[in-house]
């Protein structure tokens, strides 16, 4: 079975000193370095996607430092960055089409919001059929806040990794 290595939304403003900076950003990167790595050594594709918002929105304006990928872990010439405009990678891009002509049938996903773009993609990929597995650790997101209630980080973390696991991928 062909695999890719999908990288979600892995962009500045995610970062410490970013616009919208996630719990423990820096961990996820590190760990998406070394899929990277090991995906090149094997020849796995390699796809970034790359989220844009408005330019009224308070981040990933276009155009801004904080929208641009991670330079330390940039993508190479061989690699496909594809841009997207909603949480889910699949909507209204052109990802599907790049896995089916890369002949890919599994995804193997990590970036950024895990409660957002993440979730969404990864259970669109599978009403896409494909198999994924998720990097736990290679995944980050924020404390959410409903009404007075502060949720944390952590918490939302684990909350959406659990709900994901089993039916929609396997957590890695």
């Amino acid at each position: 079975m062909k695999e890719a290595l999908l990288i979600i939304d892995v962009q500045n403003d995610y970062f410490p000193g970013g616009a919208n900076p996630q719990h423990r950003a820096l961990e996820a990167e590190a760990v998406i370095k070394q899929w990277i790595d090991d995906s090149r050594k094997v020849g796995r594709p390699i796809i970034y996607m790359q989220h844009f918002n408005g330019p009224e929105d308070s981040f990933f304006r276009p155009g801004t430092e904080g929208a641009d990928l991670s330079p330390r872990i940039a993508p190479t010439p061989e690699d496909k960055v594809i841009v997207k405009y909603a949480p889910n990678s699949f909507l209204n891009t052109k990802l599907d089409a790049c896995l089916k002509s890369l002949g890919v049938e599994k995804l193997i996903v990590c970036g950024m919001m895990t409660h957002m773009c993440v979730d969404t993609t990864v259970r669109s990929a599978m009403d896409h059929g494909y198999s994924v597995d998720l990097i736990a650790d290679g995944c980050a997101t924020k404390d959410l806040t409903i009404g007075d209630i502060t949720i944390p980080a952590e918490t939302v973390q684990m909350t959406y990794l659990a709900s994901l696991s089993g039916t929609f991928a396997n957590l890695i």
